[in-house]
């Protein structure tokens, strides 16, 4: 059945393509050019997706709304953009400081995913701000706020890690759905139908660290979801302060 079968990222066509020699890597030092906010505000609305190569804390601090949080601090961050953005689509980037934007340049051309990048928003946030354009929050819950919540008021928790690593340990009661599969890939919708959570539920999104999970975020939002919380420091955080999890079998286990 397909549901048995691996996911493909959305980039592995542009992928495939250049292994076999009928696309080429760019020769030299790939360049961003740089975007005003009209511009940008134009191109998102034109269906260009927008990466925020910023931390987590800073884009649920204030962010752009439609864009995608991938953070350029992650050793996998031209992968995880490949799986996020479908393929061949055009790409914004929005860093903290411009010459950001040409460092993730080059690392998304290991994977030719540079040539899809028409530009990056000069000056940042601060750019988009200043000209008079809204910004967008997600709020950050801490794990003991988190385990008071689940207590209190059902809170409801997605984990947007993988199944090895929910299998190590999780919250009870949580969902387990990795943010690549909340993604368009190759052949297969995005999974939101088989989440059963409701849009308008309140839902924390936790990851191993709080990384991934401020991906998931960024997906979620473009979907229509709207109480959203990015658990800080993830389960890592969760295991480190001993609160209680289960392992793939349902009995209490401990990680971190």
């Amino acid at each position: 059945m397909d549901e048995d079968q691996p996911i493909k990222p959305a980039n592995i066509l542009n992928i495939v393509a250049i292994n076999q020699g009928r696309r080429e890597l760019t020769r030299g030092v790939p360049r961003a050019n740089a975007l005003s906010p009209v511009d940008v505000e134009a191109m998102i609305g034109d269906g260009h997706y927008l990466i925020d190569a910023r931390s987590s804390a800073a884009w649920g601090g204030g962010h752009i709304a439609g864009s995608i949080n991938v953070q350029m601090s992650s050793s996998e961050f031209e992968q995880r953009v490949g799986w996020v953005v479908p393929d061949d689509s055009p790409i914004i980037l929005l860093t903290d400081k411009d010459a950001q934007a040409q460092a993730c340049m080059y690392n998304m051309g290991f994977i030719g995913l540079d040539q899809h990048v028409v530009g990056f928003l000069e000056g940042g946030l601060s750019a988009w701000m200043n000209s008079g354009r809204p910004v967008h929050t997600t709020p950050q819950i801490d794990v003991f706020a988190l385990s008071e919540r689940l207590a209190s008021n059902g809170l409801r928790v997605l984990d947007a890690r993988e199944q090895d690593e929910w299998d190590d340990g999780h919250i009870e009661g949580a969902v387990l759905m990795p943010y690549t599969q909340l993604a368009p890939q190759l052949g297969r919708p995005p999974r939101f139908d088989d989440l059963g959570l409701d849009k308008a539920a309140s839902i924390a999104v936790t990851c191993a660290t709080g990384n991934r999970s401020s991906t998931a975020i960024g997906l979620m939002l473009r979907e229509g979801y709207t109480h959203l919380y990015n658990v800080t420091g993830g389960m890592e955080a969760w295991g480190h302060a001993r609160l209680p999890m289960v392992d793939a079998t349902g009995a209490a286990c401990s990680i971190g």
